[in-house]
Formats: C-alpha cells, sequence, structure tokens
C-alpha cells in the first residue's frame, strides 16, 4: 500500500494530529489567544490517536498501474463547494475540524456564501485546502486504488499544504493552521500596495521578460519608485500570469497587441502574488513552519519554487517561505512529473478540488498524459439539480 494512512484517515490526517496538543506549539499570530486541540476532536468522535497504524514506505510501481493527485490553488474556487461532500464521514470530519482551528463555519461560507467573502484571500486559501483534501476523501470512497496505488503530488500555490498533508509531510491541523497565517500575511502584504496579477496567453514571438521590463520602465516615468512586474505563474507553453503594480499591468493590457499577446485579462485578486511585493508575508510563514512538525513525504511532492521533489523537512520548510515570493513553475513541474521514455504509459491523474483548471494546464502541456486525467468534483448535485 502507498499510503497506510489514507486508506483509513481521517484518517491520517487529523488521527496523526491528535498526537500532540496544537496548544503546546504557542502560535504567536493566533489572534484569539491558543490553537485548538485536535485530540478532543477525535476524542468527541471516538477515535483514539494511539491507534495509528505503523508507516511503511511506499512501493515501487509501474506507471501504468499509479496515480497522481493535482492540487488547485486560490482562485479555483466557488460558491456551492463542498454541498454534498458532509455525506462522507471523514470529510464531516475535516469541516468540523477545520471550523475549529479558522473559528468560523467554512463548510457554510463555501456552500452558501456570500461570493464577496469567500472570494477574500484570508477565506479563499482555506476553503480550497480543506474542499481539496475532503475531495481526495470522495475519491478515497469512490475509488480506493486511486489512493492506494498513488505515487506522487503536486499543489499549485497553496495548493502544495494540501499535497504535503496528503503525503503525510504534514497534519492535517497543523497546515491548515499555517495557510490561516500565510492568508492573512498575504491579504495584509496586498492591502499594503494597489498591485494584482494579469492572466496572459501568448503566443511563440511574445515576449514576456522584454514586456515586464518595459512595463517597468513605464511606471518609473510616472514617478513610482522600484516598480515590480515579473511573471508570476508558468502555467503552459504561452500561457503566463504576470503580477505586479497595477499601473505595470494596465500597460500591458493596453499595448497588448505590441507584445503579441492573444489575451491579457485582470484576475480577480487583489495582490501580486509570488512576487518580491509579498516580502511582508514570509516571517510571519517562516516563524509558523518553525513551530510545526514537518516530515519527509511518503511519496513524491514537487515543490512550485524549482519543479523539483521535495527531499526532507527542512527543504520543505525553506521552500514554502520562498514560494510566496518566487513564480510559481506549474508547467516545468508538469514536464518533470509526466516525463518518460516513448512508449511508456501515463499514470492515471486525478484533479483534486474545485474547478478543472489544472486538467487545461495538464492538457496544453501534454495531450498524452490529460487522456488519464480526471476531476474529482468537490460539489456533489441532488435530484432536483440534475433534473
Amino acid at each position: 500500500m502507498c499510503l497506510v494512512g489514507l486508506v483509513r484517515r481521517l484518517p491520517h490526517w487529523l488521527k496523526a494530529t491528535g498526537c500532540r496538543q496544537l496548544s503546546a506549539l504557542c502560535f504567536p499570530y493566533r489572534p484569539s489567544g491558543t490553537a485548538p486541540d485536535i485530540r478532543e476532536l477525535l476524542a468527541a468522535n471516538g477515535r483514539d490517536p494511539s491507534e495509528d497504524a505503523e508507516v511503511k514506505e511506499p512501493s515501487r510501481r509501474q506507471p501504468g498501474q499509479s496515480s497522481l493527485l493535482l492540487f488547485p490553488g486560490q482562485g479555483s474556487h466557488f460558491v456551492g463547494m463542498g454541498k454534498g461532500l458532509q455525506k462522507y464521514h471523514n470529510a464531516r470530519q475535516i469541516f468540523t475540524a477545520a471550523q475549529t482551528i479558522l473559528g468560523y463555519d467554512l463548510l457554510s461560507l463555501c456552500v452558501n456564501g456570500p461570493q464577496e467573502e469567500l472570494n477574500k484571500t484570508v477565506h479563499c486559501q482555506p476553503a480550497v485546502f480543506v474542499m481539496s483534501l475532503a475531495a481526495v476523501e470522495r475519491l478515497q470512497h469512490e475509488n480506493p486504488e486511486a489512493i492506494e496505488k498513488c505515487v506522487g503530488a503536486a499543489g499549485f500555490s497553496v495548493g502544495e499544504f494540501a499535497a504535503l498533508v496528503f503525503a503525510g509531510a504534514i497534519d492535517f491541523a497543523e497546515a491548515l493552521y499555517a495557510v490561516k497565517v500565510r492568508a492573512e500575511a498575504m491579504q495584509e502584504a496586498s492591502d499594503s500596495t494597489p498591485s494584482g496579477m494579469l492572466s496572459v496567453l501568448g503566443q511563440a514571438e511574445s515576449r514576456f521578460k522584454y514586456a515586464c521590463l518595459e512595463a517597468q520602465e513605464h511606471c518609473k516615468s510616472l514617478g513610482l519608485v522600484d516598480p515590480v512586474c515579473q511573471v508570476a505563474n508558468y502555467l503552459f507553453p504561452n500561457g503566463r500570469v504576470i503580477a505586479g503594480h497595477l499601473q505595470a499591468l494596465k500597460y500591458l493590457q493596453q499595448n497588448s497587441r505590441k507584445f503579441h499577446f492573444l489575451r491579457a485579462k485582470l484576475l480577480p485578486v487583489s495582490g501580486a502574488f509570488h512576487t518580491s511585493l509579498m516580502e511582508s508575508a514570509s516571517q510571519p510563514l517562516h516563524e509558523i513552519l518553525k513551530r510545526i512538525n514537518i516530515e519527509k513525504p511518503l511519496i513524491s511532492v514537487y515543490s512550485n519554487v524549482d519543479a523539483k521533489k521535495y527531499m526532507n523537512s527542512k527543504h520543505i520548510q525553506r521552500l514554502l517561505v520562498k514560494q510566496l515570493v518566487s513564480p510559481v513553475k506549474w508547467e516545468q513541474t508538469m514536464h518533470a512529473m509526466y516525463e518518460r521514455q516513448q512508449g511508456t504509459d501515463f499514470p492515471n491523474t486525478y484533479e483534486v478540488g474545485p474547478g478543472k483548471q489544472l486538467g487545461t494546464m495538464l492538457k496544453n502541456c501534454n495531450l498524452k498524459a490529460w487522456r488519464f486525467y480526471k476531476n474529482i468534483d468537490v460539489k456533489i448535485k441532488d435530484v432536483t439539480e440534475e433534473e
């Protein structure tokens, strides 16, 4: 079995967390006092944390007999996600624990909205993280073999935290609290500077770096000191997200034809994520990651920073912080995960979480690999919706 805990999980995420009290970590960034004791949550649900199974190393599998999991990031969310997932016992436990850790009813916000509140970084990031792991529970229920045969995972931005929880590197409760701190710090950094992100579809002759440099020069001519404009996400060939000061992004939009952009659209986010404008968010995340237990993943997990596998706990801690101010190299990650000799079968791929954006990116990166892709929806339609 690839992940001993996952086959029985709430398993692993909250069972393992129950082995120690989170309040003992003395989180410095929690506004309402000590962090919750997950042991009490587990006891209330009739589970004994001391029953943890011995973790075994994953066995090697042939590509065609294995699976990979992809975890989405901020921007994939929508009102209604989570509806119907309560029917899975482990998903209900995840939602209950999330409410205790966050201090508000996350499931209700996801299912009922309002959209404006869900869109906020402080709510959106924890929501996507929790819903992605709830989607894993749905996959475990509907296709347990996909979990047992999983050999690798990757997550987009905040999705990396979900991937690392799935891989047994970080406990669910501690990871969620780290995501909470991360989201609050990023929201604060965003509020301090008018900035944003621009989705760009280019073509072979598009010169993204040159366009960013020219946009920076334009901002300097307006009197802006140290303007920021850089590629923040490498999505797929000629697909980029550029982030920075709003003046720079608007300049790129207005001159998109000059730079051979086929499309340039501002994203509904309030900050320049994965750029130097997120520098102030690094320290809070660094402090919280020092206070949680991080272990070597049981399966391969690929970093957004360099598209390489995480090697150990210190490596994870360092790159999760660096990720805040570094571009997400998703296109490179897809090449690393799916590169294989000609004639070798591709693994089954499951996107666990809201939306199908990662599937679209995979299709643009590797059409053959995409043919074995499936999305695990986080909204289960009822009978009236299907009619």
